[in-house]
């Protein structure tokens, strides 16, 4: 048996906690799973995993050989991409973390597409609010909305973007028309409220520089999307995206104030890890989703 394929089942059984959910993804019985297994042990000389009716536990050693071979696959798929630079077809798992609302709404509903055209690769996708390691987790590339600072990530600009500030037009009629940035503490402020969020203040540009404004207001919460409903009820103003309101500011059902304050250059981005060679599977997926976000009018109608 290959070295890959027994690194390969070695790392999905750890990663998935058992035979059955490993064999699942890899299209095989538990029983090879268990097989692949034994021989790495065999070849290896050591245990790797505890077995029991409660379940498997990597042992000491298996916990250190995880991580190395986790490296392996990795340098095994740059190898690969490496000489497939030019290619056309493309295999293996890839894994994508994206924005919740953004990933439900323009990017899963692509995928099926995407994987027809390369019906050897497994797409897997984590849409969270929470910013993760993808690193740590193991994903191949990240959706990204804003700046990207961290040097240890290559940002792919998808698609232009801007934060700026919206609410129903019943809204404005109501409360009036914010014309400065001091007039949104007179305001009801719908803020995203994870991990401090938005609660830390709204961002904006004034005279060259950017600044926080303290924001405050009778509802807030985790979920970007109940957060965007508000807004449309006509309950409070929100800090939205320019990707996310297009196609409520075309039926008017949504308008925007304090644009000289907007916020620019929040674009969204593809982000993946600094690697020497880009795996064909992050590219290929990468131009997809670009060429699909900057198709004439797509925004408007989403």
């Amino acid at each position: 048996m290959d070295r890959y394929t027994t690194l390969h089942s070695f790392v999905l059984v750890a990663e998935n906690g058992s035979f059955a959910a490993a064999a699942l993804k890899e299209g095989v019985t538990p029983v090879v799973m268990g097989r692949r297994l034994d021989a790495l042990e065999r070849h290896l000389g050591v245990k790797l995993m505890h077995r029991s009716t409660r379940g498997l536990a990597l042992t000491d050693l298996g916990e250190q050989y995880l991580e190395r071979a986790r490296g392996l696959l990795k340098d095994f798929e740059e190898a690969d991409a490496s000489i497939s630079h030019h290619g056309t077809s493309v295999r293996g798992h890839l894994v994508v973390s994206a924005p919740a609302a953004f990933g439900r709404r323009h990017i899963g509903p692509h995928a099926p597409a995407f994987q027809a055209r390369y019906p050897d690769l497994q797409l897997s996708f984590n849409f969270t609010d929470s910013v993760v390691d993808l690193v740590r987790h193991g994903y191949d590339m990240g959706i990204r909305i804003g700046e990207v600072t961290d040097p240890n990530y290559v940002a792919i600009k998808l698609f232009p973007n801007r934060r700026v500030v919206c609410g129903a037009p019943d809204y404005f009629e109501r409360q009036g028309v914010p014309r400065t940035l001091e007039d949104l503490a007179r305001h009801n402020c719908l803020a995203f409220n994870l991990q401090g969020g938005q609660q830390r203040g709204w961002t904006f540009l004034r005279d060259g520089k950017q600044v926080a404004v303290r924001v405050d207001g009778n509802l807030d919460c985790n979920d970007g999307e109940l957060l965007f409903d508000w807004v449309k009820q006509g309950l409070g103003i929100g800090w939205r995206s320019t990707w996310e309101i297009q196609a409520e500011l075309k039926r008017g059902e949504l308008v925007t104030v304090l644009d000289e304050y907007a916020l620019p250059a929040y674009d969204i981005q593809a982000v993946y890890p600094q690697q020497r060679y880009l795996p064909a599977k992050v590219r290929f997926f990468i131009d997809y989703l670009k060429q699909i976000y900057n198709a004439p009018g797509y925004w408007e109608v989403r």
